[in-house]
């Protein structure tokens, strides 16, 4: 019987879903225009239903307000299984460390009050932004950038698109590069929690952790190591091994880190629709595919979380 996304979310992790065999293709790590993807959510699903995909997860930074559009969308047009998901960012030694949350309880009010403390953190930022490019000879209104992202998490992209679109400057690229890339003279850094933070919020709303793309962060092997020792004794519960830029070898080298912490693996494009050009969703850039059997431990460890 087919039922709207306003449900327990214990029937996401039902050991009542079969199990996909590791020929289907998933992607569980996705973005929306809800943060800072250009699909929809209800075009997200479609295009997975497009792309031949078992499933995918919806994982918006700080957000999980497309997760009721999406699943409905699923739900509606027999589409592919939407996991309910988020990505937090977090700082760790001075890294940006992003942290994605998979099953969470993404229909419990607490939690999301919880992701409007982060969003509110990214306002500040933004609207600081704002005001350094406008003194910067680059006017940018804090709240018609605000009206033309309605119910969107507003990060950096956005300010690049608004300056595009008011010709202030000759493309995104050339925005992030020249005023609001890291270390660029209207560059905010944004008030972030620790990744073991991320891990335990997570837990304390029965999602399961993951450390996203691990090899983004250009640690040192030791270093990365240490990381996913110190997240796993926090409770971290599985780690994104497959991701566009990973060669078979850094695949198998992080398949051996999961075993040896007792980790799930995980996997996906971090599909941001014409954000990312040339990455394509369950695909990345042509090489990648995530088997749908990772799907069955990653919602065996939902299911621990609930009992």
């Amino acid at each position: 019987m087919r039922q709207s996304a306003k449900m327990n979310n214990d029937l996401f992790c039902s050991s009542a879903i079969p199990d996909l065999p590791s020929s289907t293709p998933v992607d569980l790590h996705t973005h929306s225009t809800r943060s800072d993807g250009t699909f929809s959510p209800s075009e997200l699903v479609r295009y997975a239903a497009r792309k031949g995909l078992g499933a995918i997860a919806l994982t918006d930074h700080d957000t999980v307000a497309g997760i009721a559009e999406a699943v409905n969308t699923a739900l509606d047009e027999n589409m592919p299984e939407v996991i309910p998901g988020v990505e937090l960012s977090t700082e760790y030694k001075g890294r940006d460390i992003h942290i994605v949350g998979l099953f969470p309880d993404w229909d419990d009010p607490a939690f999301a009050g919880r992701l409007q403390s982060f969003a509110d953190a990214r306002i500040y930022r933004n609207r600081k932004m704002c005001r350094l490019l406008t003194q910067s000879g680059y006017p940018v209104s804090f709240e018609e950038l605000y009206r033309r992202f309605e119910d969107t998490v507003i990060a950096r992209p956005h300010i690049a698109q608004y300056l595009v679109d008011e010709g202030l400057i000759g493309s995104v690229e050339e925005a992030f590069r020249k005023l609001i890339g890291d270390g660029c003279p209207c560059f905010v850094p944004r008030e972030k929690i620790s990744p073991r933070e991320a891990v335990e919020f997570l837990l304390d709303f029965h999602g399961v952790p993951v450390l996203a793309h691990p090899l983004q962060y250009h640690l040192t092997d030791a270093s990365l190591d240490q990381l996913v020792r110190e997240l796993t004794d926090a409770g971290l519960m599985g780690i994104e091994v497959y991701y566009p830029t990973h060669k078979p070898c850094d695949t198998a080298a992080l398949m051996r880190t999961a075993d040896r912490y007792g980790l799930v693996c995980s996997g996906g494009s971090d599909f941001h629709g014409t954000r990312k050009p040339n990455l394509d969703l369950g695909t990345g850039y042509g090489h990648m595919f995530v088997p749908g059997s990772l799907l069955g431990p990653i919602r065996a460890c939902a299911m621990r979380n609930r009992q």
